[in-house]
């Protein structure tokens, strides 16, 4: 489809929903935005391409996948790294993964910790790291021969509940929620994450003709509860106990949640959504209204997927809903890009879809951005939608946002103690911050001093990882990126995703920097 049908659909299906083109808050291609990616494992979705891929190949194929988002401006990685009480990382807690392997137990040959490298890579790229868990799920079918001894299903029978051809680990056992939560505690301490991030798999989705059976520790943990409420309680303490436990190892490391997109139909309770489907409250027993008013949660992603005009549930209705309805932490939206053109509801075939859903998003003041499930679905197909990505929504890069808890000034202002360029290289030395754990630091281009604007996502040059020497920051950015412009800006960004003030320089003249007086207290 051309672009120009593309905005002509947009515009006519956004103004028969009464949209005020007025109310887009978040403007046409905004400075500050999440724009994630899903990179699911479990069964190789997306990476590894199989299970039997040798390293060299697996290392070319995530490459590739964060080489694909990256020209398409995206900024976040969510990695499943741990689908099935497995672990893409060694550990003492879990097994190596098989679909990392071949063979659950089994470390890499030649050996190399996937996790610590992807996030290296990640970062290297500017992407934050979501190192994506999925707690409760404990196999993806019933064969043990597949699983390792030292899996948990052997070591710990007790534990496990077997429901709808999978065993899942009791959330209501203590010895459970401290087991998993060591393992999360594991994560967060070794390794050089951005977030913790959990879907919307707590208690599973309801199999017809099957029951939970958790009934040995309802009779002796139910404390009076109805089953409901005693299975929710279950789930928060979870979230309450991962939340304190991130919190206090790394306060920066984000606690993401991303639930299913209905809290509660309106059928039911008046606050719900105007949804016929299933739901968070009633069928998977999680609380994501209660997590977010008790600030235990940092973001939350509910998976809206469903086409703008879904008649049971639409992504327009829930949207608006969750905008309404979230508080204390950052809302990004889930996008289906698995549906596109593979789903009963025609919606999906037109390439106007996911582009129409953005748009939307972005006139409500709440929503900080998008995630998308997932990665394959943009990686050699969908060109089309690609393309229309690239020349409109996701022309300009855009850093992800602070979320609300975690927002703070960022009192140090670079310092420019050497600056260089020849035919090849633009080289920066900045004197490293005495206040200020970095990540990244931001270069913005202009052709005049005059023109420098930190808050216009077209002027953002380059996201670059620190590292730090002898107390100074040294980086470099290809000529071929700088030569067209005549003076530029750099800014840092701390681990909370906090941006500092900047520092310009005139690129035509002798070295000079202008450094304002005042920290720049918008982001």
């Amino acid at each position: 489809m051309h672009k120009n049908q593309h905005l002509i659909l947009s515009i006519i299906f956004l103004l028969t929903l009464g949209w005020n083109v007025s109310s887009q808050v978040n403007g046409a291609h905004p400075k500050t935005e999440f724009r994630g990616v899903w990179i699911a494992t479990v069964v190789n979705i997306d990476w590894p391409k199989t299970a039997t891929d040798n390293v060299e190949k697996e290392k070319s194929d995530y490459l590739d996948i964060l080489d694909t988002y990256k020209k398409l401006n995206y900024n976040a990685v969510i990695v499943q790294i741990r689908s099935v009480g497995d672990a893409f990382y060694p550990s003492e807690l879990a097994p190596w993964s098989r679909f990392l392997t071949g063979k659950e137990g089994q470390a890499p040959s030649p050996y190399y910790d996937a996790l610590a490298w992807m996030i290296e890579q990640a970062h290297q790229r500017g992407f934050e790291f979501h190192a994506w868990m999925n707690p409760y799920r404990a196999t993806f079918d019933l064969n043990k021969n597949l699983l390792s001894p030292t899996h948990d299903i052997f070591k710990h029978p007790e534990w496990m509940i077997e429901y709808g051809g999978k065993y899942y680990y009791d959330p209501a056992l203590p010895e459970v929620q401290a087991h998993l939560t060591k393992v999360v505690k594991e994560v967060v301490d070794k390794y050089d994450i951005d977030a913790i991030h959990f879907d919307d798999y707590f208690y599973p989705y309801a199999v017809p003709g099957k029951v939970f059976n958790d009934t040995a520790s309802f009779k002796k943990y139910g404390s009076g509860l109805s089953l409901a409420d005693w299975r929710r309680a279950n789930v928060s303490n979870f979230v309450h106990s991962i939340s304190t436990t991130i919190k206090t190892s790394k306060p920066w490391v984000q606690f993401g949640i991303s639930p299913f997109g209905v809290w509660r139909n309106k059928s039911v309770d008046p606050r719900g959504s105007e949804t016929q489907s299933t739901s968070n409250y009633d069928d998977l027993y999680a609380d994501p209204v209660l997590w977010m008013d008790q600030k235990w949660i940092d973001y939350i992603m509910p998976q809206l997927y469903w086409s703008m005009n879904n008649p049971r549930a639409s992504y327009s209705k829930l949207v608006k809903w969750w905008s309404e309805n979230s508080n204390n932490t950052a809302l990004y939206i889930g996008h289906a890009s698995y549906k596109i053109r593979a789903d009963g509801d025609k919606s999906w075939n037109f390439a106007s879809e996911i582009p129409t859903q953005i748009d939307y998003a972005r006139s409500f003041k709440k929503v900080g951005g998008s995630a998308y499930f997932s990665a394959k679905w943009f990686t050699n197909k969908n060109f089309d939608i690609v393309r229309l990505l690239e020349e409109n929504q996701y022309k300009y890069p855009a850093l992800p946002p602070s979320v609300p808890n975690l927002k703070r000034i960022v009192i140090d202002i670079p310092t420019v103690t050497e600056f260089a360029k020849d035919s090849s290289l633009y080289t920066f030395t900045i004197k490293s911050p005495l206040n200020t754990k970095v990540r990244y630091m931001v270069v913005y281009g202009a052709d005049h001093i005059s023109k420098v604007n930190t808050n216009d996502a077209s002027q953002i040059v380059e996201k670059i990882k620190v590292s730090e020497i002898n107390d100074s920051i040294t980086f470099s950015i290809l000529a071929q990126k700088m030569n067209q412009y005549k003076a530029c800006a750099v800014t840092f960004i701390d681990y909370f995703a906090n941006e500092s003030t900047p520092t310009t320089i005139d690129l035509k003249k002798t070295f000079k920097i202008y450094s304002p007086a005042q920290p720049n207290e918008n982001r």
